[in-house]
């Protein structure tokens, strides 16, 4: 997979007329490639085996995500009579994340933040930060209406999962010409010591993924770049 790791960029390329998530969909059918990462939140300490894929795609109405995400174990929360709804507290089990600022010049910092995890439970906030005080961040459910599908192969240790975002829950006008800011991010394991994966190293002493200045570009391109 072709990525933007090294220069800190990542693409969401246009997607094709009738474009979805799908359930059991394959990677192959998305416009463009994306990134991946396999490193810890401060860029050391690879593990192939955790490795996590990124591809994003939009249209003026819907940003979507797919993690394709390689796993050494699997614990997640029991979803409730089977339905995988919206769970607080998600990132304290294995988790899949994005954080999106659609406005970096915002001060302090906004964003959303987006987890799904390997059972298809998920949770989508809306995050304001206070400026210079790391872990003052005000979290509140964003409501979003961000469809989701999830689903795990166990013979090859992968869990996947497509998330369809409304640019609407984002942003109030959508130009596909203005980059924007974000991370990527994953967590396995219950007990420490856990995995925290980021693509954009935040660099901190102890994992903290919620670092708005270590977050990468993320641009939107017109042409498709070829499934992979």
């Amino acid at each position: 997979m072709t990525d933007g790791t090294a220069a800190g960029t990542a693409t969401a390329w246009a997607a094709p007329r009738g474009f979805a998530i799908e359930m059991r969909g394959a990677a192959a059918r998305w416009p463009g490639p994306g990134i991946g990462f396999e490193c810890d939140w401060r860029g050391q300490d690879a593990d192939p085996r955790r490795r996590t894929e990124v591809r994003l795609a939009w249209t003026m109405e819907t940003l979507f995500l797919r993690f394709d995400c390689r796993y050494r174990t699997l614990t997640v929360f029991p979803a409730a009579a089977g339905v995988a709804g919206r769970h607080m507290g998600l990132w304290e089990r294995d988790v899949a994340e994005a954080f999106l600022r659609p406005e970096p010049r915002r001060a302090p910092p906004r964003y959303g933040e987006f987890e799904i995890a390997p059972n298809g439970l998920w949770l989508d906030l809306d995050i304001d930060w206070e400026r210079g005080a790391v872990g003052a961040g005000a979290a509140r459910e964003l409501r979003s209406g961000m469809g989701s599908a999830a689903w795990i192969d166990r013979a090859r240790r992968r869990w996947t999962a497509e998330l369809a975002i409304p640019m609407q829950a984002l942003t109030r006008e959508f130009d596909p010409g203005r980059p924007w800011r974000a991370n990527f991010f994953r967590v396995e394991g219950a007990r420490e010591p856990r995995g925290y994966f980021a693509w954009r190293p935040t660099g901190t002493p102890q994992p903290q993924f919620h670092v708005p200045a270590a977050f990468g570009r993320l641009r939107f391109a017109r042409g498709g770049g070829g499934g992979g």
